[in-house]
């Protein structure tokens, strides 16, 4: 999904996001322009607050643009299901309303405080200024785990994937899907209808949630567990067929397959933000309850969150965003509630302002 591809009802584009000077002083800076960024921004500006955000790729929506636009999404609040790149576009439109200033590819590599605000340099030098952060950049910098021979390697780009932009190109081939997290399902479930599959996976446990499990066997895609890939082959730079091996009987088996789906996880790195004095556990920014971090004035929300009752997920990832915000909002203003109300009773209020005997 292109800048120019999001747009809202009123046809307002990112190519239409001021792109401010380094005397501009936001209320707050989002770190991050996946779900749980854009979530932010929209209800900053609920809370009438201005907002930048700064996102290291060349396009909003973290992972679900950069790694997975088509496939399928199935835990967010309201949506049986929803497309990644459609979700990122509605979360557009929802924080479009309020006019938030975003700038792509521009990583943050220093945060440092100086009088009283925060002082943003992305990589290019340019300086961006804030009263409060909110770091929202999911895992940080990602790669894919990616199997450890260089023959299996060689064949990535020819039929080797590691992550899926256009899914129809796997429609009508033999596809051997690895992995057994809930990327592996979601894709089994997606494709299993419209391919000739095999899943394997190297172990009997799954980490997916166990409804994708229970689907993905109900659609009768054969699933072997204990097995590995072991090698591939083919011809004229297309793969043809793979060695399969089951890791506790040692048993092999040579199938015929035309593309390879892996999902092994990914690779994670904080990148500069490991330097900016944060507390750091377990690869993630440790948060307290207000989701604020150890440097007053700078919190933590969505993947890149750590707190005790940690729980990734996007839906999570929303809710500490607006648990954020509404603090941020009491520091840039001591006067302000920190919880205003919900957003359904404005209108009604104003309603009934209007119609108070004079």
């Amino acid at each position: 999904m292109t800048m120019s591809a999001v747009t809202t009802e009123k046809n307002v584009s990112l190519h239409d996001a001021h792109v401010t000077s380094a005397h501009d002083v936001a209320d707050i800076t989002i770190i991050g322009a996946g779900p749980t960024g854009l979530f932010a921004a929209f209800y900053a500006g609920l809370r009438a607050m201005r907002v930048r955000i700064l996102e290291s790729l060349a396009e909003i929506g973290g992972q679900l643009t950069a790694l997975y636009p088509k496939k399928n999404i199935y835990d967010v609040a309201g949506y049986p299901k929803v497309l990644a790149e459609d979700l990122v576009k509605n979360l557009y439109e929802q924080c479009a309303q309020y006019n938030p200033e975003i700038i792509t590819s521009a990583r943050v590599d220093k945060l440092e405080s100086e009088n009283g605000l925060f002082k943003l340099t992305v990589e290019n030098g340019q300086v961006y200024w804030s009263k409060t952060v909110l770091i929202a950049a999911g895992v940080g910098a990602f790669t894919p785990r990616k199997l450890e021979s260089p023959a299996i390697q060689a064949w990535e780009g020819k039929g080797l994937y590691y992550f899926v932009k256009d899914p129809t190109i796997f429609y009508g081939r033999k596809v051997l899907v690895i992995g057994g997290g809930d990327s592996a399902m979601d894709w089994a479930m997606a494709l299993g209808d419209k391919t000739d599959m095999l899943l394997i996976h190297r172990r009997d446990k799954f980490v997916a949630h166990e409804d994708s499990v229970r689907k993905v066997k109900e659609m009768g895609i054969p699933i072997r567990t204990f097995w590995e890939l072991k090698s591939i082959h083919g011809e004229n730079g297309k793969i043809t067929h793979a060695v399969i091996f089951n890791n506790k009987t040692k048993e092999e088996d040579t199938i015929e397959v035309d593309a390879i789906l892996c999902n092994l996880g990914f690779h994670t790195n904080l990148g500069p933000i490991k330097d900016w004095g944060l507390e750091i556990h377990n690869n993630g920014i440790v948060v307290n309850a207000h989701m604020e971090t150890n440097i007053k004035g700078v919190y933590a929300a969505g993947d890149i969150a750590w707190h005790p009752a940690k729980l990734k997920l996007i839906a999570t990832g929303f809710g500490e965003a607006a648990i954020a915000v509404n603090h941020a909002k009491t520091v840039i203003d001591p006067h302000a509630s920190y919880f205003p109300g919900h957003s359904s009773n404005k209108d009604d209020k104003k309603e009934e302002k209007q119609h108070q005997p004079v």
